[in-house]
């Protein structure tokens, strides 16, 4: 295969998606991951020049790790991981639910850590590859609400520049970190206006700007073992409550 290839999980919806426009768009061919999303993913390959489907729960770590055994095996220039599938479900730091818990540090932590792991063992390019694994601006501004989402994403970062240091120098490890960019939950369009320019320039933040920055972190030069983010300036400030609240209270 003559195109550099990418790996998006969760590629077939909101981020994934703009991510994986934005890798197709550069000539490359992307692998969509989805798990329930597969007709989706289907659609968005269609539009697609170079691009192809794969579908696994990521919450059975040893599915993950046979989809990239299997990948590595046949992708000839397999340059990126993008872990951008995340759970994103309402708990609070006041009562653990331990189900919510653990499928949040499964799917958001340990299964993007043990494919990245297999990534960096496995994928074949001459380029040197690169793991970009999408966190949150919570790491810098957490609040109590989304308590076990947190967690899995504070602990996913953790991994960021442990692996970096471990390595090889042509290799890369990084941490992308978008602020509010899509409706949450049962957000209303109203709700979603007010939530998402609560950050220090006032202004919505799009996806296509998360996949700019996954472009950017895919060839350009920054050291491995960074965190960028992607927020409008949403984790400078300190806010007691996720916006998706915050909105809700301004607005009653």
């Amino acid at each position: 295969m003559a195109r550099p290839a990418a790996l998006v999980t969760g590629g077939a919806r909101r981020i994934g998606e703009a991510i994986v426009r934005r890798f197709a768009a550069g000539g490359w061919h992307v692998v969509i991951h989805c798990h329930d999303s597969r007709a989706e993913g289907n659609a968005l390959a269609s539009e697609l020049p170079s691009a192809e489907v794969v579908s696994c729960d990521l919450a059975d770590t040893a599915a993950a790790l046979a989809m990239i055994g299997r990948l590595a095996n046949r992708l000839e220039d397999w340059r990126v991981l993008v872990n951008s599938a995340s759970v994103f479900r309402p708990d609070a730091a006041t009562m653990l639910d331990a189900a919510t818990f653990g499928e949040a540090m499964q799917i958001n932590a340990a299964a993007p850590a043990a494919m990245a792991q297999a990534f960096l063992r496995h994928a074949q390019s001459q380029a040197g590859r690169r793991v970009i694994n999408l966190t949150d601006q919570k790491l810098a501004n957490p609040n109590p609400d989304f308590f076990s989402y947190t967690t899995s994403k504070h602990a996913l970062a953790a991994t960021v520049p442990m692996m970096a240091m471990a390595a090889d120098p042509a290799d890369r490890v990084y941490a992308l970190a978008p602020g509010a960019i899509l409706a949450s939950h049962d957000q209303s369009p109203a709700e979603t206006e007010v939530s998402h320019r609560m950050n220090l320039l006032e202004r919505r933040t799009t996806a296509e700007e998360v996949a700019d920055a996954a472009w950017f972190l895919a060839t350009g030069p920054l050291a491995s073992g960074q965190t960028v983010f992607v927020d409008s300036g949403q984790h400078l400030l300190s806010q007691p409550r996720d916006v998706m609240f915050l909105a809700r209270e301004e607005r009653g």
